[in-house]
């Protein structure tokens, strides 16, 4: 029986292999990942140093107990060669599996930007639990600390290693916090409770060099400072793998591009996830992916199912001031309405018929979620 093969093994991959594995008990299943297949929760690797979590704590499941799980085989530590989509086969060290159906759960990378320096092969990054053990053997206790990037997972960590102790710089482009997704009093609120919490903005400039320092790093910054700090973390962002589905001829645009049956542009080939480009959308968020794994679930198991997102609004991990965000549509036509008490702000982006397209809360605020949640469109139908 030719199985149903998925590569990767994070959240969007096992997700639909264990929703598949619900609506067909029998069916072959293979997944091939080219780390050690162990499940775990990667959202809370930017919250984990404080709760002193090693990746052992992290780490739910092994490879083997989700192959026991998911009566399912799979190959760790598997570099996927290429892929023959014309001949439902893929190659990896040698070896060629076939297919019936392939689900690509590739993921996506850290965003890597140049920089000068004899250091800059040191910056680290957080996007696994390898990642997470890099980072948490470099993070020793004191230890001073640049964040490059305060998007949202640069503000996650700044929050969990300043109350874990450590001297937090971040250092970022834009003139506030999470300027993407915030508007301006939101974004204030934010800067003004980390910065009470400790932590150290460094905004309107960029890291440029980082270089060797005695026994610490030398951080020079675009507006001529400098910052002697110990441990270097990129937070700029993340790029959707695109390359083994593009050497496979699949169609890729920022993402992998799929329709809303997750089915990309060659036939018996879906994507899901951090990797795939869903109707244009590109939602690194964990609830597109379980909306898009129960949806493809459906579909492999011959039960052909659009994916539909409703609104899904995003949790913040930032204890000092709890936030929760929805952002407007992509070019989405309207303004922001924000009133503020302190540091709890109520910011709501209405159309110009006064409908309710996307919302912004912090602090006692957020006890509005639910309430302005209902009044949002779905994100896709």
């Amino acid at each position: 029986m030719t199985p149903i093969l998925i590569i990767g093994t994070g959240l969007a991959g096992y997700t639909v292999a264990r929703e598949w594995r619900k609506l067909n008990k029998d069916g072959a299943l293979q997944l091939i990942t080219t780390d050690d297949g162990c499940f775990y929760s990667k959202p809370m690797l930017s919250n984990a140093l404080h709760g002193r979590k090693t990746p052992d704590n992290l780490a739910m499941n092994t490879a083997q107990q989700m192959a026991a799980q998911l009566n399912a085989r799979i190959h760790t530590h598997v570099m996927v060669d290429t892929i023959d989509t014309a001949a439902h086969t893929l190659c990896y060290n040698g070896n060629t599996v076939a297919y019936g159906q392939l689900v690509l759960a590739l993921g996506a990378d850290p965003i890597r930007i140049p920089l000068e320096g004899d250091a800059a092969h040191a910056i680290l990054s957080v996007n696994d639990l390898a990642d997470y053990a890099r980072f948490r053997a470099a993070a020793t206790p004191g230890a001073r600390i640049l964040i490059m990037g305060a998007g949202l997972i640069g503000c996650e960590f700044a929050n969990d290693l300043r109350t874990a102790g450590h001297t937090v710089h971040v250092v970022d482009p834009a003139p506030i916090p999470l300027g993407r997704l915030l508007p301006p009093m939101a974004a204030t609120a934010l800067r003004a409770a980390l910065a009470a919490l400790g932590v150290h903005w460094h905004f309107g400039t960029t890291v440029t060099s980082l270089s060797h320092d005695s026994n610490a790093y030398s951080a020079a910054l675009s507006d001529g400072s400098a910052i002697e700090v110990d441990v270097v973390l990129s937070a700029i962002g993340l790029r959707p793998r695109t390359g083994l589905a593009a050497h496979g001829g699949v169609k890729i645009n920022r993402g992998i591009v799929t329709d809303k049956y997750l089915k990309t542009s060659i036939n018996d080939v879906y994507a899901l996830g951090d990797c795939a480009e869903v109707e244009g959308l590109v939602l690194p968020f964990i609830m597109p992916i379980m909306h898009a794994a129960r949806a493809l679930a459906k579909t492999l198991n011959a039960e052909p199912t659009a994916v539909t997102y409703p609104p899904m609004p995003v949790v913040v991990k930032t204890p000092v001031l709890p936030m929760v965000i929805a952002p407007p549509p992509p070019h989405a036509v309207g303004v922001w309405q924000e009133t503020a008490n302190g540091p709890d702000v109520r910011a709501v982006f209405v159309g110009p018929d006064q409908a309710v397209l996307g919302y912004a809360l912090t602090g006692a605020a957020i006890a509005e979620k639910n309430a302005l949640t209902k009044q949002l469109p779905p994100v896709l139908m």
